[in-house]
C-alpha cells in the first residue's frame, strides 16, 4: 500500500510506533502486579488500567521519538533487520519526520496525564509519581537530546533500568501502595535480576546489525565502542549469568517456584548460547533469528515468573 494514500499514511504511522514492541510493557507490568498479589496486596483494577496506560503511552513516546532523533543513523544503516534499525518508515518512505516528533510529544502528554491521575486522583502512593516520572524521563532521554543516552554507550543500561526494573516496580507499587514493610519489593527485585541480564543481552543483539550505520554518524553505542565481537562475548556472559544466578536468588529468598520457572527456557537459552559462541552474531542471515529468539527468551521468562507468582498468590 502506497504511503502517499490516506490508508497508506495511516499504516505507516502505525508501523512507525512499532506496536509489536509494546508486549514487553504489558508483561513486565503484569510481573510487578503478580508479585504484589503474592505479597497479599488486593488487586486494584483502576491502578492496573491507569498504570498500563502510563506505561504503554511512554513506550509509544519512546518509539516515535527514537525514529525521529535517530533518522540519520537509520538512513546510514544498510543492514536493518525486522527488530533493529528503526521502523524504516522515516528512513525509506516519503513520510514527514515532524509527525513522529508530534506523536512522541502527544504520547508523552498522555503518559503524564496518566501519571497525575494515578498520583492525585487514585492516590496510589507518594512514590508513584516520582517512579513514573523517572521512567518517562529516562525513556525520553534514551534517544532525545541533550542526553541521548544510547549514543553515549548507556542505552542498554537505560532500557534495562526502565523496562526490566522500573516497569515491574511501578506495577508492584501501584497495587501495594507502599515499599515497606511487607508487601516488600525485595522478592520482586530478586525476580527481575535474570530478566535484567536477558534484556541486556537482547539489546546487545539488537545493536550488532546497526554498528556500521551508528558509527558512520557518530552514534557511539556500547556495541560501537566494544566492537561486535566483544559485544557477542558480553551477550554470552549476560545470558549465562541469568541462569547461574537462579540458585543464589533462591537462597536469598526468591520463592523456589519463581526461581525454577526460568529453567523451562534453558533449552532455548542453550541453543542461543551455542549458536552465538559459534559466530551467529557475525552472519547477517542469522541476525533476525538471533534477535527474535533472544526477545522470546526474555518475554517467556517474564511470563513464567508471573504465572509462578500468581500460582503462589492463589495458594496463599
Amino acid at each position: 500500500m502506497s504511503a502517499t494514500t490516506l490508508p497508506g499514511r495511516i499504516l505507516s504511522f502505525v508501523r512507525l510506533g512499532r506496536p509489536l514492541f509494546l508486549a514487553g510493557g504489558f508483561v513486565m507490568h503484569g510481573l510487578g502486579v503478580a508479585a504484589a498479589l503474592y505479597g497479599g496486596a488486593p488487586l486494584s483494577l483502576p491502578a492496573l488500567v491507569w498504570g498500563q496506560v502510563a506505561i504503554t503511552a511512554t513506550q509509544f513516546m519512546t518509539h516515535y521519538s527514537n525514529d525521529y532523533f535517530d533518522l540519520a543513523a537509520d538512513r546510514a544503516n544498510r543492514t536493518p533487520t525486522a527488530w533493529s534499525g528503526g521502523s524504516r518508515v522515516l528512513a525509506e518512505e516519503d513520510f514527514p519526520a515532524r509527525i513522529a516528533l508530534v506523536a512522541a510529544l502527544v504520547f508523552g502528554l498522555i503518559a503524564l496525564g496518566a501519571d497525575l491521575t494515578l498520583a492525585f486522583v487514585l492516590h496510589s502512593g507518594r512514590w508513584s509519581l516520582p517512579l513514573l516520572l523517572l521512567a518517562q524521563g529516562l525513556a525520553w532521554g534514551y534517544s532525545a537530546p541533550p542526553l541521548r543516552l544510547h549514543a553515549r554507550g548507556l542505552g542498554q543500561l537505560t532500557v534495562v533500568v526502565v523496562v526490566s526494573g522500573l516497569t515491574p516496580l511501578i506495577g508492584f507499587y501501584l497495587q501495594a501502595g507502599r515499599l515497606a514493610p511487607w508487601p516488600s519489593p525485595a522478592i520482586l527485585l530478586l525476580a527481575i535480576f535474570p530478566l535484567c541480564c536477558q534484556q541486556f543481552a537482547m539489546l546487545l543483539a539488537v545493536d550488532i546489525p546497526d554498528v556500521a550505520g551508528d558509527a558512520a554518524v557518530g552514534k557511539r553505542t556500547l556495541v560501537v565502542q566494544l566492537g561486535a565481537a566483544r559485544a557477542s562475548s558480553l551477550y554470552l556472559l549476560a545470558t549465562l549469568l541469568a541462569y547461574a544466578s537462579l540458585p543464589v536468588l533462591a537462597l536469598a529468598g526468591l520463592p523456589p517456584l519463581v526461581a525454577a520457572a526460568p529453567c523451562l527456557t534453558l533449552p532455548l537459552a542453550t541453543w542461543q548460547i551455542l549458536r552465538t559462541a559459534r559466530g551467529a552474531w557475525s552472519e547477517q542471515k542469522r541476525w533476525n533469528s538471533l534477535i527474535f529468539w533472544t526477545i522470546a527468551l526474555m518475554i517467556t521468562t517474564a511470563v513464567l515468573e508471573t504465572l509462578a507468582f500468581l500460582r503462589l498468590a492463589r495458594l496463599a
